[in-house]
């Protein structure tokens, strides 16, 4: 399903002119070779534009339009027309010349007098004559390329550029590119014929997919997203694609539209290992940037996601700017995984716009929670939740595998959420001794609303209303009321609290731990001076109102009950 949503979504890029044609791909180009008429190098100049990342500024390879690239491996030789690595346009790497580079070198200069024997004008011939002189062996001797080495050298594509024109853009290199390729499919219309299975039209089968550049994890020369490389992958003796009937115009389209979404850096995000892209099937940015800004949930587009959260509601048209956004529109949501050469496809959800976000929305109601003093954002984003489960101390920051798409696929589906969320939150909590975060407390009241059942509206605050009078969670605001109690007669000089020694132990056991609170509390009441009555007096009715609603103390609490607990303790402390 996914090849056929990114084939008809390429046909509306190419429709609104957004990406290449057939023949034509997009690829980074990090520097410029610069030819005279006799295909003498006349200067190298960089092909990068400084872009924002965060809160840095970078530098990155241009991304242009060039003749179409093929997939190869590392011990193949396959050169690429007008636009390829040093290897191939100068037969020089890193290390300098040698037999390896030598033969790419020749490869790519057949290639281009093939392609090129019938230009006359001022670009193809500079080519030509470039190819015609060029010696590999004395690339340390031309000017430009010694001031340049490292930099030529360092594995990024190389294009060319004569009379200040970049060659692939000169009109009669364009025409005679499209009609090589057209020779090209003539050539091999003796290639296996069969089915597509994505176009469903009977059209000849691509040997070997183009590659998926961009995405995190993979090589940097990209990774196939089809790929048979050996003999367990193949059945009925049909080897690499042919294993998989994908069509070449399929094949050419389902790349292009996702090497596209992945260069929309503003509109790619990282779920863990999983790389997040989304479009609309009307090919419209602006349902990409409101889809973006209802996972982030940031201050700074609250107020707008907040109007297209009612609006959608009402069931009315969202207006951005000066266009309407239909809430019946086919949006989709792919989670993509790559491994060095390959990309596992983690999920693919498609659904109508209004309700992925009304979906979106719901979880947000779910998360929402009494906010600590001074914290200005209304809601938890989807990312800094599943991020609650990570230990910020330590090296790798990185979430569980594979919770971040699992989590995902919960909100969008309006699902149960995956029992690791939960287990990943309890499981930090303890091992920081209690450490109850705004949003671990807001992830565990969304969990056991949809998991648990727990009634929607309830323990957003305590109030008259929302006050519950279950066992956990008014245990978890008496060991709040414990701790303020320490805290107040300890005037701050603690080391050690009694949320740092007995939280985990109270919140899994509490009749073993309570009892030995209650002797503590004892202690730490008597040191409370005179100037400090009214605190007592407010201490002592707090914990006869609360132990007057519990009913026994339990010996054990399940994992439900401990989330209770948690919540509990959390509203107390906010109180």
């Amino acid at each position: 399903m996914i090849l056929q949503e990114l084939v008809k979504y390429y046909e509306t890029l190419a429709r609104d002119g957004k990406t290449a044609l057939p023949g034509w791909c997009s690829a980074k180009v990090s520097y410029i070779i610069r030819l005279n008429s006799k295909g003498k190098i006349e200067g190298i100049i960089p092909a990068q534009k400084e872009v924002e990342r965060g809160k840095k500024t970078i530098w990155v390879a241009d991304v242009k339009l060039v003749p179409l690239m093929e997939g190869r491996s590392s011990t193949k030789i396959v050169p690429n027309f007008l636009c390829d690595n040093s290897k191939y346009m100068l037969g020089i790497d890193a290390e300098g010349c040698s037999e390896k580079t030598i033969k790419r070198f020749e490869a790519a200069k057949e290639k281009h007098f093939s392609i090129l024997k019938n230009a006359k004008g001022e670009a193809g011939s500079a080519v030509k004559a470039f190819f015609e002189t060029w010696d590999p062996k004395k690339a340390k001797e031309d000017n430009w390329i010694k001031q340049m080495y490292k930099e030529v050298t360092d594995g990024g594509n190389l294009i060319f550029e004569v009379g200040g024109e970049e060659v692939q853009e000169d009109e009669e290199i364009r025409l005679i590119w499209d009609e090589y390729q057209k020779e090209k499919e003539k050539n091999s219309e003796n290639g296996e014929k069969r089915v597509c299975l994505v176009t469903g039209e009977r059209t000849e089968i691509a040997r070997i997919h183009p590659l998926i550049k961009g995405l995190q994890g993979a090589q940097s020369s990209g990774a196939a997203l089809v790929s048979f490389n050996a003999p367990a992958f193949e059945s009925y003796e049909m080897s690499q694609s042919y294993n998989a009937a994908v069509g070449t115009y399929a094949a050419f389209a389902y790349t292009t539209a996702l090497n596209y979404l992945l260069s929309q850096r503003k509109y790619v995000f990282q779920c863990g290992d999983t790389t997040i892209v989304f479009w609309a099937e009307n090919g419209k940015e602006e349902y990409q940037q409101v889809f973006l800004w209802s996972v982030e949930r940031d201050e700074d587009n609250t107020e707008k996601i907040r109007e297209v959260f009612e609006r959608i509601r009402e069931g009315k048209k969202v207006k951005l700017d000066k266009l309407e956004l239909d809430p019946e529109q086919p949006f989709y949501i792919a989670g993509l995984a790559a491994n060095a050469a390959r990309i596992s496809v983690q999920f693919f959800y498609q659904n109508s716009f209004g309700k992925i976000l009304s979906n979106i929305e719901k979880h947000y109601e779910r998360m929402k929670i009494v906010r600590p003093k001074g914290e200005e954002r209304e809601y938890v984003g989807l990312w800094r939740m599943i991020n609650e489960t990570v230990n910020q101390k330590a090296k790798d920051k990185k979430p569980a595998k594979n919770l971040p798409p699992a989590v995902f696929q919960a909100v969008l589906n309006d699902t149960r959420y995956p029992q690791s969320l939960y287990s990943q939150i309890l499981l930090r909590i303890r091992a920081e001794q209690g450490r109850v975060t705004w949003g671990r407390a807001a992830a565990i009241k969304a969990f056991q609303i949809k998991n648990y059942h727990m009634e929607e509206g309830v323990y957003m605050e305590l109030n008259g209303k929302n006050e519950r009078k279950e066992q956990a969670q008014i245990l978890g605001r008496v060991f709040a009321v414990l701790e303020a109690i320490q805290e107040t007669s300890a005037n701050g000089k603690l080391n050690t609290t009694i949320r740092d020694r007995y939280f985990n132990a109270a919140c899994a056991n509490p009749a073993t731990v309570f009892p030995i609170l209650m002797k503590l509390k004892n202690s730490h009441m008597r040191k409370l001076g005179r100037d400090k009555e009214g605190l007592k007096i407010k201490y002592e009715k707090q914990l006869t109102d609360l132990l007057g609603k519990l009913d026994e103390c339990p010996s054990q609490l399940n994992l439900e009950e401990q989330g209770r607990f948690i919540l509990g303790y959390y509203h107390q402390k906010q109180e």
